[in-house]
């Protein structure tokens, strides 16, 4: 079986779709995946051919806002939804799908494995009459698919393909997900998804780092990631756009981690706070609360009792698996969404009020509220129920053929 692998968007993206790409590439199957530049070594290693030939979806589509050639969405109530639908299935994914169809007809795929928020590898899939599938994603999941109809069917008619009148066509073969249906993410139209438990964890030889051993034990191990956060870039973008809209938000990259820092200082708790190179103030930091750049997530997630998280949807699944409270800030995008749901699942709380005497009041409450650990503990079950990833490979082997 040949998969083609399409996949736009950030770091998040592609190691949502990594597992899956792995064990087509173990079990023997033709993988190629396109994807852009700065996200191929994610693939390093990997039994798969990787073409980095992608530019970002998300840039244009700002570049298209700022000059009027996307409209800005009129509901502030659904301004977020409408906004990261033009940004990932405006008009600037012509120019990928017509670089991914000629790779596609030379590598002749029997099914594309699509990254969720991306929309070029579902016309390819509908130019070359083979069935597309999507990976595990925030994004794709945040956006309702009957909202989004009208949209894709813009780029079908640019494509010269036929507009659909199916609401979900973009599930038309179906989706990947890694979570037990009673605690799904996807919008209620979204089809039930072939469910596989995910790995334990994503990265190759990963290991505990050595100064956990140092952390006091005698008290609860809060984790505080906010993910990539907004590439210069595209803050540079939201920056011009505000221009135009007071609905856009302001973004200041080192308000979040500093806050997080501040609060969980107050917390009678071992905190460990991953920067991922975004901008921090460590001055602010008690003798509870450990600054590093990095940390191995999914392994360090067993050991804590409580996840301050940006509700970017690995994290979620990671800290589900875990069996771990969230505490949620969200940013952009889908993370208020996720942010929502989790506390919805009882899963954890959505941090909406900004600075760190509310972010630490949340954190304190979920410390102590043995009901959300046990809710946690019941998805984790359910989860870990789940049967492995080779079921995804079995079914895109079934839509192959």
């Amino acid at each position: 079986m040949r998969v083609l692998c399409s996949i736009t968007g950030s770091t998040s993206h592609a190691r949502a779709a990594l597992p899956l790409v792995r064990a087509l590439g173990e079990a023997g199957h033709e993988v190629l995946v396109i994807t852009a530049p700065n996200l191929t070594r994610v693939f390093d290693g990997e039994a798969a051919r990787v073409n980095g030939v992608y530019t970002d979806i998300a840039q244009k589509g700002m570049r298209l806002l700022l000059e009027g050639k996307l409209p800005l969405p009129a509901e502030f109530s659904r301004f977020a939804h409408d906004l990261w639908a033009s940004l990932g299935c405006g008009p600037q994914i012509n120019e990928v799908y017509e670089l991914l169809l000629p790779i596609a007809r030379d590598f002749r795929p029997d099914v594309v494995l699509r990254d969720g928020y991306e929309f070029a590898g579902l016309l390819t899939a509908e130019a070359l009459d083979i069935p597309h599938i999507s990976a595990p994603s925030g994004s794709g999941q945040f956006l309702d698919p009957e909202l989004l109809l009208p949209m894709l069917n813009d780029r079908r008619r640019e494509a010269g393909l036929p507009p659909s009148d199916d609401p979900v066509s973009v599930y038309q073969h179906g989706r990947f997900d890694c979570m037990p249906v009673t605690y799904g993410f996807a919008r209620p139209s979204a089809p039930e998804a072939v469910a596989y438990r995910q790995p334990r964890t994503v990265t190759r030889g990963e290991t505990l780092p050595t100064w956990l051993a140092g952390l006091p034990a005698d008290r609860p191990l809060v984790l505080a990631s906010m993910g990539t956060g907004l590439p210069d870039a595209i803050t540079h973008f939201l920056d011009q756009a505000r221009q135009i809209s007071t609905a856009i938000p302001a973004y200041d990259p080192a308000e979040p981690l500093n806050t997080v820092v501040q609060a969980l200082s107050t917390l009678n708790c071992s905190a460990v706070v991953s920067s991922l190179g975004m901008p921090v103030d460590t001055s602010l930091a008690a003798d509870n609360v450990l600054v590093v750049d990095h940390f191995p997530q999914q392994l360090l997630l067993e050991r804590a009792a409580l996840f301050l998280t940006h509700g970017g949807y690995n994290s979620i699944r990671e800290s589900v698996r875990a069996g771990v409270p969230m505490a949620v800030r969200p940013m952009f995008a889908d993370q208020k969404y996720n942010a929502e749901r989790a506390e919805e699942l009882g899963l954890g709380s959505h941090v909406s009020e900004r600075g760190p005497e509310a972010m630490a009041q949340t954190c304190g409450r979920l410390l102590d509220d043995p009901a959300v650990k046990a809710e946690a503990d019941r998805a984790r079950e359910d989860m870990l129920a789940l049967p492995g990833i080779e079921v995804a490979v079995a079914h895109m082997e079934r839509l192959a053929s």
